[in-house]
């Protein structure tokens, strides 16, 4: 009796062993995976976060008529083409007149970005009267300029400035009129080959088009498939196979859909190229899966007394499932729809192929406008080669971030507010 207590009590010892070890190395995923996300938020906020802020010289610019080299103020061609670049040269070289030869001024002129001049052509379309008068304005600072000034001391020796440059740049921080501002062109512009006048407006608002076609066509679609198959399709080798191959479906690459949209939506029916239109048509075939199979659980999770107790007071099919099981199956649905959604959000590769890689300038107005999308516009800026690309590039992971927390959250809280237990 003792000898088959001892091997109980080995069996037992060994037995809560291997849980502890069983514990521990889940602790231990939970942890690497922590770790892992840590690492990688804090490199893409160090690298990001600059990217918020931009750099602005103080100078005093005269809005000289002679030098803008226009006519009549009246006329709205002549204001948006005149010679704003040479109201900024002026007011460098009033600032520093001991500068000579083409090579010298080309490196002064070059403190200033191309935007400041846009800058002085609103101002002066809204207020004719600044003709002949003087004004001391804060203008946007050159890229390499930016990155020269957000760089540590050990990273300035690195900078593209050149010495002359750089002085100049001493000069303006020595008097106090060079500084740091919130970087509205990031939220306001559309894309720009110069990065201090790169934002990422037009690619949101090419998301939040693509986004809505997608809803559009990929939820109800997907909500009707599901209730079909749940409720009204006959159990046979047909739907067994549909089954099969929306399951199937989940698991293609996402690329897959793209191919298929540049063969069909673009290459037999003729649609344009780089607009949200097709691409949410793509990503509603990449995002239907999804949604079938999380619908069609949420209806599996209404109790069959409800059906019972309906067809019991008279109600037909269609009324069973329009006024109990759809209400009651709608937080699931949801649910599933956000996610599918998310996914949907951050998808690259299907989007490539049907061309929403393309330079787009303008913020688009519509979903047939040419636009591209946020994941897109991110693959874009890490593959350009100045400096500050690579700050921008990681703001807007951030942003992106941001929106797929947020859609995720809400998703969260609606399946914990709506549903209900059985």
């Amino acid at each position: 009796m003792s000898k088959t207590t001892e091997q109980v009590r080995k069996s037992l010892g060994k037995r809560y062993r291997a849980e502890k070890r069983f514990k521990a190395y889940g602790i231990a995923a939970i942890g690497f995976g922590l770790m892992a996300l840590v690492l990688l938020f804090t490199d893409i906020i160090g690298k990001g976060h600059s990217a918020f802020f931009e750099s602005y010289v103080q100078m005093d610019v005269t809005f000289d008529q002679d030098t803008l080299d226009i006519m009549d103020l009246r006329d709205e061609e002549e204001l948006n083409f005149a010679n704003y670049d040479g109201l900024i040269r002026d007011a460098l070289m009033e600032k520093f007149p001991g500068v000579e030869g083409r090579q010298e001024k080309r490196e002064l002129y070059g403190l200033i970005s191309t935007g400041a001049g846009y800058m002085l052509r609103d101002m002066l379309r809204e207020d004719r009267d600044l003709i002949g008068q003087t004004r001391t304005l804060w203008l946007l600072a050159d890229d390499d300029v930016d990155v020269y000034v957000k760089a540590g001391d050990n990273d300035r020796l690195e900078s593209r400035l050149s010495d002359n440059q750089r002085k100049w740049i001493e000069t303006f921080e020595a008097e106090d009129k060079l500084e740091l501002q919130w970087n509205r062109s990031l939220f306001t512009h559309g894309d720009s080959r110069e990065p201090e006048q790169a934002g990422i407006w037009g690619a949101v608002t090419g998301s939040f088009f693509t986004m809505i076609v997608t809803l559009l066509l990929s939820f109800p679609i997907g909500v009707a498939a599901a209730i079909y198959l749940e409720e009204f399709a006959p159990k046979n080798k047909f739907t067994d196979f549909i089954e099969v191959n929306i399951n199937n479906l989940a698991a293609v690459p996402s690329i897959i859909f793209g191919l298929l949209g540049l063969a069909v939506i673009i290459g037999l029916f003729g649609m344009p190229r780089s607009v949200p239109l097709v691409g949410g048509i793509v990503l509603t075939l990449m995002t239907l899966p999804t949604i079938i199979i999380s619908s069609r659980a949420a209806i599996k999770a209404v109790p069959p007394s409800i059906r019972q107790a309906a067809m019991g007071l008279g109600a037909s099919n269609m009324q069973v499932v329009l006024h109990h099981v759809l209400p009651l199956a709608l937080p699931g649905m949801l649910t599933g729809a956000i996610i599918g959604m998310a996914q949907a959000l951050g998808e690259t590769a299907p989007l490539l192929m049907i061309g929403m890689v393309a330079f787009i300038v303008d913020v688009p107005g519509g979903p047939l406008d040419p636009s591209t999308v946020l994941p897109v516009q991110i693959y874009l800026w890490a593959d350009s080669p100045e400096q500050s690309f690579v700050a921008l590039t990681s703001a807007a992971i951030m942003v992106l971030l941001s929106f797929l927390i947020a859609m995720n959250t809400l998703a969260v809280f609606l399946r914990k507010r709506l549903e209900r237990r059985w």
